[in-house]
């Protein structure tokens, strides 16, 4: 790393110019973030039902006794024995934070379109706590653009993060918002993909603030193996 030694003097002048241009970031993400919360809903009219380890349950079951719900769409090909690195990178900060933002009204599911079987396997050899529900044979990760049938892909139908063409794969992965309102009515807030996760990726934010930063050399998240393989 080739970096300018310069005097304390010389580094405390650069590093309060880079805090007005990080205090100016941080006023637009807050108004960001204001206007996401603004965003208009859509009512779930689709009975989705899900798989989970005490039997079936639907969407508003997920919730528990919260009123909103994030779904993490986690990346499992039925018939694949590929685990997806960059999901379990998001996993791994998963149960940390349900500590915290389950009482702040928030339950947490990951959803995933493999027999349960193989959630239940993952789920153990990675050791995760945090609900993992299977919507095998249901159309909800058709629905919210994380899934994509053979033909939609041969047609170049296939959309992901609401523009981007699929050409191969079956599974992407997401994160959606929901909330339920006090009829028990169930509502879809926000869905976010691709870059629109790393908001939830807390130790990028970590190595955000060294000198080699994400230490990527050309692929993006190149170096990220699941947890039990480094």
């Amino acid at each position: 790393m080739n970096h300018a030694i310069v005097s304390r003097q010389e580094w405390l002048d650069a590093r309060k110019a880079l805090l007005a241009r990080e205090r100016a970031v941080t006023h637009e993400l807050d108004a960001l973030r204001a206007e996401r919360r603004q965003l208009p809903w859509v009512r779930i009219e689709k009975p989705y039902v899900f798989t989970g380890p005490d039997g079936d349950c639907t969407l508003a079951d997920l919730f528990g006794d919260r009123s909103q719900l994030v779904v993490y769409h986690f990346m499992l090909t039925p018939g694949s024995e590929h685990i997806c690195p960059g999901c379990s990178f998001i996993a791994d900060h998963v149960d940390a934070a349900r500590q915290h933002f389950e009482q702040a009204d928030l339950a947490f599911a990951a959803i995933s379109r493999v027999p349960l079987a193989r959630i239940e396997e993952v789920k153990q050899r990675l050791g995760w706590t945090f609900p993992w529900v299977s919507s095998q044979g249901s159309d909800f990760n058709f629905d919210f653009g994380v899934s994509f049938r053979p033909e939609d892909i041969a047609a170049g139908r296939a959309i992901y993060n609401y523009g981007t063409v699929i050409q191969r794969s079956q599974d992407m992965h997401g994160t959606s918002i929901f909330v339920k309102g006090e009829d028990g009515a169930v509502f879809h807030s926000y869905s976010t993909y691709h870059r629109g996760n790393e908001l939830l990726i807390g130790a990028f934010n970590w190595l955000d603030l060294v000198p080699k930063g994400r230490n990527e050399d050309g692929s993006t998240m190149g170096w990220v193996r699941l947890h039990d393989e480094y």
